[in-house]
Formats: structure tokens, C-alpha cells, sequence
């Protein structure tokens, strides 16, 4: 469901808070956060500034709330990994598969994660955050190594960003209702990475 299609809160005419930071995600993404001024929003809603800042005080309260979501949800998907049984390569594919499901429900709120330049405090903090998740990755890569799951002469700190960029690369291209649903597309991963990762024979 978009904003456009979701009721606008009672009480107040125009749009929700939850609408108007859906909307201002869709233009960050499809302008840059950089370029997309709230006056820019405030047009493509159909509404004044002043009707914006009754819901949000900046633009950076709006990249902060977003960036967040996606980013608890791959932070619990990293948390839940390390409760699951079985040892470090178990759970690498536990937050492959989880990332995506991630990914493909917050495809919106990710992309845009993924698209931050540092140019600001806000985007510099969400970018330091993401690189804890990345760093996840190879953690459980190298542990996988040492507990004898992956290839030895395969560096974790390239595997790990290799499996994250295609995980994050989904971003560009996930339709959903299209070919693949999340489930297919966290298979195809999990496959290309147990060949690529694997003990050779």
C-alpha cells in the first residue's frame, strides 16, 4: 500500500505523518536527499510547508525515522541469527535470508539507506550503523572459517561485502508480485554463496 492509498488521520485534513514521510522517501529516492527541499514535498503532496512541519520538524527527523526502521529490522535479524542453532555458517544464512525478507518489505526506507553520501550528521550516524550490519556479515564469514564451514583462501572481509552488495543489490530491481517472490531470491543467494563459499572437493 502507498501513501497516497493509506486513510489520512482524522482530526486533520491532508495526509498523515506516516504518509508524509512515505511520500518524502519516494522523492528523496527518486531526487537525492540532497535536492529534494521540503518546499518540493509540499508540491508533490499538495500541500503547504507549514502542513508538513505539523508532522515532521526536518528533513532530517524524516531520514532519521526511516533509515531507523530498516535499520532495527536488519539489526533483529543479526540479533536472532546468533540464537539460532547450529554454528556461524547456519547463521550467516540465517541473515542472508533475513536481510532480504528485510529488504523486500522496506524496499522504500532501504534503498534510501543504502543511496546516503555522509554529507550530514543525520546520514553520516545511519551510515555508521550500516556498516555495524556489514560488519556482522563478516564476522559470522571469518567464524565460519575458523569452525571449518568456508573455504580458507577466501578472504572474509571481501566475502562479506560481496554477499551484503547482493543482498543490498535487490534494492535495484525487486518488484513486488514480480518473478521472485522474497523467498525464491533469498534461495537463489543462499545458493550462490554455499558454491561460492564452500570447501572444494
Amino acid at each position: 500500500m502507498t501513501y497516497d492509498e493509506r486513510p489520512a488521520l482524522r482530526g486533520r485534513p491532508g495526509y498523515s505523518r506516516e504518509q508524509v514521510i512515505a511520500a518524502a522517501v519516494d522523492e528523496f529516492n527518486a531526487h537525492g536527499y540532497e535536492a529534494t527541499s521540503m518546499g518540493a514535498l509540499a508540491k508533490t503532496l499538495g500541500i503547504s510547508k507549514s502542513a508538513i512541519y505539523h508532522h515532521v520538524e526536518s528533513k532530517e527527523e524524516i531520514l532519521r525515522e526511516a533509515t531507523n526502521l530498516a535499520l532495527r529490522a536488519l539489526g533483529a535479524v543479526v540479533e536472532e541469527a546468533h540464537q539460532q542453532p547450529g554454528g556461524a555458517l547456519q547463521q550467516l544464512r540465517y541473515v542472508i535470508a533475513g536481510s532480504v525478507r528485510v529488504l523486500c518489505a522496506n524496499q522504500s526506507q532501504v534503498t534510501l539507506l543504502l543511496r546516503l553520501r555522509g554529507n550530514s550528521e543525520a546520514e553520516r550516524a545511519a551510515m555508521e550503523k550500516r556498516r555495524g550490519i556489514t560488519y556482522a556479515m563478516i564476522g559470522l564469514v571469518k567464524q565460519a572459517q575458523d569452525e571449518g564451514g568456508v573455504r580458507s583462501d577466501i578472504d572474509p572481509g571481501f566475502a562479506g561485502r560481496i554477499i551484503f552488495g547482493a543482498v543490498n543489490s535487490i534494492a535495484d530491481w525487486y518488484e513486488p508480485g514480480g518473478k521472485f517472490t522474497p523467498e525464491e531470491i533469498a534461495e537463489q543467494i543462499l545458493t550462490l554463496v554455499s558454491v561460492g563459499l564452500g570447501k572444494r572437493s
